[in-house]
């Protein structure tokens, strides 16, 4: 099975009737699509009760990628707001206790400066200890885990530490980027994370809206085709593939998701309704 979805249910206007309140946006995006990456959680550790009510807004079916917190992959500047990282891993655990069958897996993307060796490898199999039998993903963003000496040496190690592994498309802007490597690690998930191709602002950090620039990506439909084989060479080979938009910067994400659903010629059959029940 392959799901198709974006990161982030908030900034999608096309999905949404006018004036339509925050709060009930995912309920008509889980009529679009049957899965969504949170990323508020990498931000901060929510609240349980915000969990509890996007589990309630959405079809049993539907599945959330939750992201790691941000002092969990070393992005965090500063010191963490706990008292060591095993109180940090455990309230974050627990905070993803509502979602329960829901859970699809949590994205663990590490930063830019998260280089091959061997201290970063042993922090790995920390955090996949850590995190017992909860399905976990691994991203990396330096292009060290996959140079031709490490590769495969990479995947094996995703393997044999039972790493569910995000394949991404992005940019190939230097050692700040990894390739697309279509390997599966689990026989069960894999993610596919769609970052858009914008070399330019890749990079670029010196701008005060690097991240919006960063995003601003809108796929032509040549670029989406090639993915259609990828993808269905992925399901081939476990049971679900999950894929999300990542180019939100200019409203692309749920166009281009649209359209590879379209591509696939995929008919979800239990996603909810799209006009809201307002009485």
């Amino acid at each position: 099975m392959i799901l198709i979805g974006l990161t982030g249910w908030g900034d999608h206007d096309s999905l949404y009737t006018p004036n339509l309140s925050p709060r009930d946006k995912l309920k008509q995006y889980a009529g679009y699509f049957p899965t969504v990456e949170v990323d508020s959680t990498f931000y901060a550790i929510q609240p349980k009760q915000n969990a509890a009510k996007w589990v309630k807004d959405t079809p049993d079916s539907f599945k959330f990628i939750v992201k790691a917190y941000q002092g969990m992959t070393g992005h965090q500047r500063g010191p963490i707001p706990f008292q060591n990282k095993n109180e940090m891993f455990t309230a974050f655990i627990d905070s993803l206790e509502p979602y329960q069958a829901k859970l699809a897996m949590v994205l663990f993307q590490f930063p830019p400066w998260f280089e091959c060796k061997r201290e970063n490898v042993d922090y790995l199999r920390w955090c996949r200890d850590a995190m017992g039998d909860i399905p976990c993903a691994l991203e990396f963003r330096h292009s060290s885990w996959f140079t031709p000496e490490f590769t495969q040496k990479t995947i094996d190690f995703m393997k044999k530490e039972n790493w569910i592994h995000s394949i991404c498309d992005e940019p190939q802007a230097g050692v700040t980027s990894i390739p697309t490597v279509l390997e599966v690690t689990n026989d069960d998930k894999v993610l596919v994370r769609f970052h858009g191709r914008n070399i330019y602002g890749w990079n670029k950090r010196t701008d005060q809206n690097w991240r919006e620039v960063r995003y601003l990506y809108r796929y032509n439909h040549q670029e989406l085709l090639d993915w259609k084989g990828k993808l269905q060479k992925l399901q081939t080979q476990c049971k679900q593939v999950f894929s999300v938009f990542n180019n939100n910067s200019g409203g692309d994400a749920a166009d281009n998701a649209k359209q590879m659903i379209d591509i696939l010629s995929i008919e979800y059959d239990d996603l909810a309704p799209r006009q809201l029940d307002l009485f």
